[in-house]
């Protein structure tokens, strides 16, 4: 390695090629840190995860039929059964799907309803397809929305693929509380407007019941005693009517029990062309029951029908009255909707209330609480989701990163006696993040999808900092042998120590990128693939080139 020698010798002993390394490394530092907000990298939990199954929920407006939900479910099967990877389709009307991964905690077991509908969609094995399950979703959910969400107005559909990570309620949620309901749900309206114009969100939903006018048949006790009808009477032809009931049973010699026959009246005659009043009393006319004197009495006689509102769920969360609204995100990261919509609330609610955020750097510093500047009614806007998973989690491994700077420091400074050693062997250490960043940006070049930096990348870059200080070590180390033991002049024993230790080092390299290959291509721990290969790369530069410039300008040595 004559030619290395050489190299980082003429390098050391030239200032304009010392700084040229030094400003080089620190704009490469720079630009590098600099695709975050630029956006050329972006950051997220973890990548999607392509499966063989993915969910559709339906929820039609509060107080719609069975019959409602089932056309707009009809119309998402139409669609669904087109697609060559779709094996079959399950469809449960009135309730959720069997629990499962993504299901926990959507809550698929509180569905109950003639207004709600989940569907299962089962495909072809994600190894025999090329399409990925969350591709298709990204595909299919603007055909379904525009060909079957006005089939009833206000009807929401939401594709749930399965999560990659933790489960979580959805990939935003935003928590609006406060103790007026009036105000909770107006709130609730203006965060979910605001999120639906924020790009990269899909599928926003309030979670609450929608107002609505119903129609209470109340019993005239008085008439119905005076008629010769009874109360059992009035309530059978009412549920028959409507609802339906068993009226008998039938024998057969196949089966071994009763077979029950239930009666109800169709579809036509029991629907109502216009939900009104006049039309449901016009209805009740037309039933009528046979009193005891064999006189046909007309339902309507026998009832009032009284408008009444419905009665709303209410949803708390620590004792206190909550409303979640939800959305999903399009094949990008959370955290930058989030960043996008927040201030989009900030500059919306600042006409009329007064927004504070939350101090500091808690858990959860990104929510915002409102002040109405003419009641003083406060309410809170709390983040959360997959969205504050992420950022918790980037907080952790971030937390994770410092503290093990500082213990390496700490046994640096121990080792060495020097504060100036210590610092060039960590900084050297640190700048294998330029590796890891411009990887990311390589891999999302060559790949069809967005290549995500995620919490695996990041713990491959924490186990690079091991990796990377080991390198400088060994160059701090045999420099001062040489210049202790044969007496070797600064400049030439860095040259000497640096080619000498370059094969070892690349050797390293070299096993730690041929054991990370096949990490590269995961669909989950890609990221920790990547940050190991391009990060030793860099890490090996570095060591080679920016840390013997350093060493030359230090007298620690």
């Amino acid at each position: 390695m004559k030619w290395l020698e050489k190299l980082v010798y003429k390098i050391i002993t030239s200032a304009p090629l010392r700084w040229f390394v030094i400003i080089g490394t620190l704009a490469s530092l720079v630009l590098s840190l600099l695709m975050f907000p630029t956006k050329l990298v972006k950051a997220k939990m973890l990548p999607g995860k392509s499966a063989n199954t993915f969910s559709v929920y339906v929820d039609t407006p509060t107080g719609s039929s069975v019959e409602q939900t089932k056309k707009v479910t009809s119309c998402v099967v139409n669609i669904l059964q087109k697609e060559k990877e779709v094996t079959d389709i399950e469809v449960f009307l009135g309730e959720g799907a069997p629990l499962d991964y993504a299901g926990l905690v959507k809550g698929s077991s509180l569905k109950r309803g003639e207004n709600l509908a989940e569907m299962v969609v089962n495909l072809t094995d994600k190894h025999e397809r090329d399409e990925k399950s969350y591709m298709m979703v990204h595909r299919l959910r603007p055909v379904i929305n525009k060909e079957c969400g006005d089939i009833v107005e206000g009807t929401s559909i939401k594709m749930i693929e399965q999560p990659a990570g933790p489960p979580t309620l959805a990939a935003i949620v935003v928590e609006v509380t406060t103790h007026d309901l009036d105000t909770n749900r107006r709130i609730s309206k203006e965060v979910a407007d605001i999120l639906r114009e924020t790009e990269g969100l899909v599928d926003v939903d309030i979670m609450q019941d929608e107002l609505h006018t119903k129609y209470v048949l109340v019993p005239d006790n008085e008439k119905v005693s005076r008629s010769g009808i009874s109360l059992e009477q009035l309530n059978n032809i009412l549920y028959l009517a409507f609802e339906g009931m068993t009226v008998a049973a039938k024998n057969s010699k196949e089966y071994p029990e009763q077979i029950p026959i239930f009666l109800v009246i169709s579809d036509e005659s029991k629907s109502l062309d216009h939900f009104s009043k006049e039309e449901l009393e016009a209805k009740l006319q037309s039933l009528k029951l046979m009193n005891q004197k064999g006189e046909m009495v007309p339902v309507s006689e026998l009832v009032t029908v009284k408008a009444a509102k419905n009665i709303p769920t209410i949803f708390s969360k620590d004792l206190r009255r909550t409303t979640n609204v939800i959305a999903e995100t399009d094949l990008v990261s959370q955290v930058y909707p989030l960043l996008d919509a927040r201030e989009k609330m900030i500059e919306h609610f600042s006409k009329n209330y007064k927004v504070e955020k939350e101090p500091g750097m808690s858990t959860y510093m990104f929510d915002l609480h409102l002040t109405d500047k003419k009641t003083g009614e406060k309410i809170l806007l709390r983040w959360d989701g997959e969205m504050k998973v992420t950022l918790d989690t980037f907080r952790d491994l971030g937390g994770a990163f410092i503290a093990a700077l500082i213990l390496i420091f700490l046994l640096l400074v121990i080792y060495y006696k020097s504060f100036a050693i210590s610092a060039i062997v960590l900084g050297g250490s640190f700048l294998s993040i330029i590796g890891v960043i411009v990887g990311h940006w390589v891999a999302d070049l060559v790949t069809t999808d967005t290549f995500f930096l995620t919490a695996t990348s990041l713990i491959g870059f924490i186990a690079l900092m091991g990796i990377s200080s080991r390198n400088s070590l060994l160059l701090v180390d045999f420099t001062k042998a040489l210049m202790k033991d044969h007496g070797i002049e600064k400049n030439r024993a860095i040259a000497i120590a640096t080619a000498t230790r370059a094969k070892p080092i690349m050797l390293t390299a070299v096993a730690i990128i041929l054991g990370s290959a096949l990490l590269a291509t995961d669909p989950i721990f890609g990221g920790l693939g990547v940050s190991l290969i391009t990060g030793t790369v860099a890490a090996v530069v570095v060591s080679l080139i920016f840390i013997p410039v350093l060493l030359h300008n230090t007298k620690a040595i």
